[in-house]
């Protein structure tokens, strides 16, 4: 299988031997300084070549108790698309969102929006996230209140920052599978990851909130990065689909906010001159694949502050820079 634009360099390379944890060398880094002196993080991981660098918590419940991923879990949702796409649960990236409800057609544009829609973010529905976030959440059915208003932009237009769109595009798994997103995430990462998934928040109807609020340990969630790097194998089992990496890092929308790319799920970007993908979550939440560099870095922070990409955001990028330019 030819290899996508960011699974080209020895992208299997790295062992289950790299699992055991080494003490952390932070203090022997040149971004040692910079990482310490953030008072939002909590834990910073490291590995390159399949093996620890640095695993070190800095504040927070530590490196083995679960964290709020916060819009990581976007990524997460993407990921377990994949994997239902592979097992026939869904026909494929154009498949009909509405229909996958059991909702009838609404004789305009949302009856067109589809899974590669809703994972691209670019699937046209009212913005849920930041200041239309509470409202969204205080309704009494947070798929209806989603769908239910006039769209602001066309399926497959311009990307639009939005949770309510990955909470439908979840609560459609849910139907195709018959399972849970947290069923599904136990399922389909958690158990051949040898990984915790906690509960997390679920909307009125007991549906689990598709794109924020994931609970996973930072080792678990530094786990799911190198099994990506990996391309989607763990300890000789395809988790996630080749395929499916290599389709997820394809560029199909810009964020407004960063000025970076976005395919399914992952914001692209360079870090020192390597092509990267990475998840981003509120308060500084990073899951960062490097695979040019043979990296990925998982940063968990406090979940009740916000980091603006000029501001904490901003100090995480620069740290995530000096981290791979050392590599």
């Amino acid at each position: 299988m030819s290899q996508g634009p960011f699974l080209s360099r020895r992208l299997f390379l790295g062992s289950t031997a790299a699992l055991l944890a080494t003490p952390a060398l932070a203090q022997s880094r040149p971004w040692a300084a910079r990482a310490e002196a953030l008072d939002q993080l909590h834990a910073l991981l490291v590995w390159k070549d399949g093996a620890p660098v640095v695993e070190e918590a800095f504040g927070g419940p530590g490196l083995d108790r679960v964290a709020n991923v916060k819009s990581v879990s976007k990524t997460l949702v993407a990921l377990l698309t994949g994997i239902a796409i592979d097992a026939g649960h869904i026909p494929g990236v154009d498949a009909r969102i509405l229909p996958m409800l059991g909702r009838g057609a609404t004789g305009d544009s949302r009856d067109d929006l589809t899974v590669g829609d809703l994972l691209s973010m670019r699937g046209g529905l009212v913005r849920t996230s930041g200041g239309s976030y509470g409202a969204w959440v205080a309704s009494s059915d947070w798929v209806d209140s989603a769908l239910r208003p006039d769209p602001q932009s066309e399926p497959g237009g311009r990307f639009i920052y939005s949770t309510g769109g990955w909470h439908v595009l979840g609560a459609a798994l849910s139907e195709a599978t018959g399972d849970s997103l947290l069923s599904l995430a136990r399922r389909g990462l958690g158990d051949p990851l040898g990984i915790e998934f906690a509960p997390w928040v679920r909307d009125p109807q007991g549906r689990y909130l598709g794109g924020n609020d994931m609970a996973v340990t930072p080792r678990g969630l530094l786990r799911i990065g190198e099994m990506v790097r990996r391309g989607g194998t763990w300890d000789g089992r395809q988790v996630v689909p080749e395929r499916w990496l290599q389709t997820s890092w394809q560029p199909r929308a810009r964020s407004p906010f960063s000025g970076d790319q976005y395919g399914y799920g992952w914001f692209l970007t360079r870090f020192d001159g390597a092509q990267a993908a990475y998840a981003r979550g509120y308060g500084g939440q990073m899951l960062v694949v490097v695979p040019e560099r043979e990296m990925v870095i998982a940063i968990t922070s406090d979940p009740m502050q916000p980091a603006r990409s000029g501001g904490y955001f901003g100090d995480l990028r620069n740290l995530v820079d000096g981290i791979v330019a050392e590599a």
